[in-house]
């Protein structure tokens, strides 16, 4: 847990406590007038940059319960807004907090409005904290702080009523199952017995819970006491049980061996403050400018939580590397001294072996010749498998005749010889070389195909039949790898082409005919 500052303000004073290692130091006390504050300011400056909450203990704090219509969204946080403007317009510090929804009619939100009505007696001191750039977390309520001592306690009654005894005074707070209904902060003179004024006021609280029908008729109010065990005897003889009240005695060593407290304090305020400095809860009021500073200081501790982070990151990553290397060297230094065993194991095996045919690096280049070829080298499968898809849509067109061909290599270079066998004292008629490029090394050879056909066309039609022959050159030139040229058309129709011919006669028998040569780059 971070260390944090903690205060506890009443009417009359602040008690300042220090909270590191999960313990409150010892208070501070500062009055509530010009030297209290100036010494309060002297205080802030020795931990500017520790976050500080800050808990109220007001007598000028008022509750009111009201029920408002049940709407969600941006309509219900209008809606409690105004209401609250409307009934404690005067105070900056004020809080809603809704506690569920009627059973019948039109099942509206019960809502608990609060406000300190005296903002007066506690602006100046959050002031303070914000002009000394101390970062205030929260501004609690003792009464909304008291809904966790009565979980942690374990207390949840019906009807539950709850008194303690603080630095402000005697402290009344009324729970209805686990939510608060309604606190008064009554102060007591150093002359006033504790058990006698217990007495009187928890007698008064029951008039006004009976008046507000906070309680009704058979109604048992479970009234606890938190108090010093020198304290109940007194209590006890004091407080009588009646039909509609029973008392119950908590004493402090109790109280704070339930909430694992090292020390048994004399006052509720430690048992609130230990609360607060375990876990802060979110703020009851707005803490201005002062909770601006202390989100700023969040993002900080954000910062420095998340640089924390890369670098121990960083640092994991760097030893991971480091441990790699090692063992990377180590392992490169076995083999290293291992090779050396296996070359020799090597010779020795090959030396009982009979010779070869030829060396394992000619064999091996063998078989990736052989590879090659069966990958890259020409075969015309693959092209007139293209050439029969586009026949199958020109059926006018029958095939006679395919002739496939693979050019037999590159030219030889300039100024030498036509045929390399010559430079190698080779007689003149030795067949031509075949370049490894026709064969597919390094790269799959071009091919070319030359296609004979006739067209099967209405007699004395020229125009079927180029449409045709157009149509069947189309078909093919749509693949991008394939380049198709015209060789003999149909039909001669060049200009300085000679027509013959008499009227009246049959033409000639025989269908027109054609030739195409198709180039594949594959």
């Amino acid at each position: 847990m971070l260390p944090k500052q903690l205060f506890f303000l009443t009417n009359e004073h602040l008690c300042a406590y220090q909270w590191q290692r999960g313990r409150l130091s010892e208070p501070r006390h500062f009055l509530a007038d010009r030297a209290g504050m100036d010494a309060f300011t002297q205080y802030l400056r020795e931990n500017p940059d520790r976050p500080a909450y800050l808990i109220a203990d007001m007598v000028e704090e008022d509750f009111q319960r009201q029920l408002l219509p049940h709407v969600s969204g941006r309509a219900r946080r209008g809606l409690i807004a105004r209401r609250m403007n409307l009934a404690y317009r005067d105070t900056p510090f004020r809080h809603a907090l809704i506690q569920g929804r009627e059973a019948a009619g039109r099942r509206d939100d019960q809502v608990l409005f609060s406000a300190i009505t005296n903002p007066g007696a506690v602006q100046p001191w959050v002031n303070v904290i914000g002009q000394a750039g101390v970062p205030l977390g929260a501004l609690y309520s003792a009464p909304f702080l008291a809904m966790m001592l009565v979980r942690s306690l374990a207390m949840a009654q019906d009807h539950l009523l709850l008194i303690t005894i603080d630095s402000a005074g005697l402290r009344q707070t009324y729970f209805q199952g686990r939510h608060l209904k309604f606190s008064r902060l009554t102060t007591m003179t150093a002359d006033e017995r504790l058990a006698d004024v217990v007495a009187e006021e928890t007698d008064r609280m029951q008039q006004f819970l009976t008046s507000t029908r906070l309680t009704g008729r058979g109604d048992l109010l479970q009234t606890v006491v938190l108090a010093p065990r020198d304290e109940i005897p007194a209590l006890e003889r004091a407080c009588e049980d009646g039909p509609e009240i029973a008392f119950h005695f908590v004493d402090m060593e109790t109280a704070a061996a339930r909430l694992r407290m090292r020390e048994v304090p004399r006052l509720a305020d430690t048992l609130l403050l230990t609360l607060v400095g375990r876990n802060p809860p979110a703020s009851h009021y707005p803490t201005g400018a002062a909770g601006h500073l202390f989100r700023l200081w969040q993002t900080r501790i954000g910062l420095y939580a998340g640089s924390a982070g890369l670098v121990a990151a960083a640092l994991a990553a760097t030893v991971y590397n480091v441990w790699a290397t090692v063992d990377a060297n180590n392992t490169a230094a076995r083999l290293t001294a291992e090779a050396p065993q296996f070359e020799a194991r090597y010779r020795a095996v090959m030396a009982t072996l009979p010779p070869a045919a030829a060396r394992t690096v000619n064999m091996r280049a063998a078989v990736t010749v052989d590879e090659t070829l069966r990958m890259q080298g020409p075969q015309p499968l693959a092209l007139t498998a293209i050439v029969s898809d586009s026949l199958d849509r020109a059926p006018a067109i029958t095939l006679l005749s395919l002739e496939w061909q693979v050019p037999s290599g590159a030219p030889p270079a300039a100024g030498g010889a036509a045929n390399p066998l010559q430079q190698a004292g080779q007689p003149t008629d030795a067949p031509a070389p075949i370049y490894s490029s026709a064969l597919g090394i390094p790269s799959p050879p071009p091919q070319t195909i030359r296609i004979e056909g006739e067209i099967d066309a209405p007699e004395n039609d020229s125009r079927a039949v180029l449409d045709a022959m157009n149509a069947f050159a189309l078909d093919l030139a749509r693949n991008r790898r394939l380049a198709v040229d015209i060789v003999t058309p149909p039909v001669d129709v060049r200009s300085n082409a000679r027509l013959s011919g008499k009227a009246g006669l049959a033409a000639e028998p025989g269908k027109p005919r054609f030739a195409l040569r198709v180039t594949w780059k594959p």
